[in-house]
């Protein structure tokens, strides 16, 4: 990025986040984070908060999080990322360490490349893919330094397409070319941390809000992007009960596919706040807010900048007269540590009403949904072992109001041609705009240790068929995993049938699907903790 006067501002926030962070916090190093979407650990760590024996003040609803700050006891440490022989040199007091951080390497066959949700830098390609991401975690007092690059290769094997975008935004049916090999900075960071803060340069993948399927705003669906954070490391306890929060102001960046896009990139800046009440032991709620504008239609003024703090409302805002993107979605989970259960919520809208009156009128107006519950039903108690049922659904499609007032897709916008996306990702939901989503799962559970079965219905943009008159395309899955571990290794593997029905909206309203293909999709997994 060339020196400017944006970079100036660039660097006045971060001081000023700085600044900030310094006056609030202490030295007390506890820096490092389990990213989004590690392979069976992150599960496992929400799951056991469920039995009462991780930290109830921890929301799970802004992640990355940080476990050497919830972990209050040793229950973690002959079962998780940090194990002791992990450290090579280091104190008690962690003020000093040098740690390798664990190789993963996943393998995956995507007969279906659509069914590919929540895996960060791995592409949605058809055929074989295969990532690797290894490093290692140094901390000197404040300072601590992730290095954790990925290898991504994909054969992106060659399909019939009837389409070359999955909707009106960024979001390639197919990458171009053949062969894709890709280094990625992974999920590297750069933090000086002063409990319970942190402030850094990271390019972890961020998930915000509770669902565990699908998030509204923030997900691992695409590649991590290079950003600036300021974040809560742990739960801060108030007289008035427990806050966590997450600023970032980052880069997105293009696919490459499509050379109608502008050639610019666009800067985001998010914000996601979690409140639990000291009242309601368990329960979680909060918002999250994000904009995105490209660079070139920036002004070198704090409100391009971090807007997040402006009026809802568009009556009080300058909105209309700005080429900007916003999404906003508030959310809340509540844990039932003595049934050993969750229940979540997540409302979001892409286009914010003008004044009350106008939410008042339409209050379902471009509108999205996410929601769910788990438990846990005792199966060998006594031995740690359970039954995990989890149920969770996600709406996008637009609701009947679109007749008189369409608010178009999900992650797409009229003047940010790209949409919310990042390298031919979305950012938020997997599935993708105007999609509807519908997962169940039983697994047997002990430990690290799970057993499953997956059933899942998975409706693919249906504002697209709504505006075209296709037929609605939707994919019927099944899907057998398991999660294992032994010693220092953690396997994971998933065999997927999905059965298609009017692929690639190939039919119109009235006719007959034309194409119902079966693929399979197979994920095998394998991560070694030093």
């Amino acid at each position: 990025m060339p020196l400017s006067v944006s970079n100036n501002i660039y660097i006045l926030f971060f001081v000023s986040l700085l600044c900030l962070s310094l006056s609030l916090g202490q030295l007390n190093v506890q820096a490092q984070s389990l990213p989004v979407g590690t392979p069976v650990l992150e599960d496992y760590y929400r799951r056991t908060q469920l039995m009462g024996k991780v930290d109830s003040t921890v929301s799970f609803m802004i992640r990355p999080i940080f476990p050497f700050s919830i972990d209050t006891t040793e229950y973690f440490y002959s079962d998780s990322l940090f194990r002791p022989g992990m450290r090579i040199s280091g104190t008690q007091s962690r003020k000093k360490s040098l740690q390798v951080l664990p190789a993963i390497l996943r393998q995956q066959y995507y007969g279906n490349p659509y069914y590919n949700l929540n895996n960060s830098s791995i592409l949605k390609a058809k055929g074989y893919q295969t990532q690797l991401s290894a490093g290692i975690f140094a901390e000197y007092g404040p300072l601590s330094i992730k290095l954790n690059p990925d290898f991504v290769f994909a054969t992106n094997d060659k399909f019939t397409e009837y389409r070359t975008h999955y909707g009106f935004a960024d979001i390639p049916v197919r990458f171009n070319g053949n062969a894709i090999s890709r280094v990625n900075w992974g999920q590297s960071s750069v933090r000086l941390s002063f409990d319970p803060v942190s402030i850094g340069l990271s390019n972890e993948n961020i998930w915000w809000g509770p669902g565990v399927r699908n998030s509204l705003i923030m997900s691992n669906s695409a590649p991590g992007f290079k950003h600036l954070t300021l974040n809560t490391t742990r739960p801060v306890h108030t007289k008035i009960g427990s806050i966590e929060a997450q600023i970032i102001a980052g880069r997105l960046e293009n696919s490459g596919n499509n050379a109608a896009l502008p050639d610019d990139w666009r800067y985001l800046s998010g914000l996601a706040f979690s409140y639990q009440p000291r009242w309601i032991p368990g329960f979680f709620m909060g918002f999250t807010r994000s904009f995105q504008i490209y660079h070139e239609d920036m002004d070198d003024k704090f409100s391009d900048y971090l807007p997040l703090f402006q009026a809802f409302q568009k009556v009080n805002t300058k909105e209309e007269t700005k080429r900007r993107d916003q999404l906003l979605s508030v959310f809340a989970r509540w844990l039932l540590s003595e049934s050993k259960a969750e229940v979540y919520l997540e409302y979001g809208f892409a286009d914010h009403s003008y004044n009350f009156r106008d939410f008042l009128m339409t209050p379902e107006h471009s509108r999205a949904y996410t929601l769910g519950l788990r438990k846990l039903v005792p199966y060998k108690s006594w031995q740690n072992e359970f039954i995990q049922i989890g149920i969770e659904m996600t709406h996008f499609e637009q609701p009947i109001d679109r007749a008189i007032r369409n608010s178009g897709e999900w992650y797409t916008h009229s003047e940010v041609l790209a949409g919310y996306t990042h390298k031919g990702e979305v950012l938020g939901a997997g599935i993708g705009p105007g999609a509807n989503f519908q997962s169940v799962n039983v697994s047997w559970v002990k430990g690290l240790k799970q057993l499953g079965l997956q059933l899942e219905r998975y409706e693919h943009n249906g504002d697209l068929a709504n505006a075209f008159g296709y037929r609605e395309w939707v994919d019927f899955s099944t899907a057998v995993f398991a999660d294992w571990s032994y010693k220092e290794f953690i396997m994971s593997t998933k065999l997927q049938g999905i059965k298609s029905v009017n692929y690639q909206w190939q039919s119109r309203l009235g006719g007959n699907p034309k194409r119902n293909p079966f693929n399979l999709n197979i994920e095998l997994g394998l991560m070694y903790r030093f």
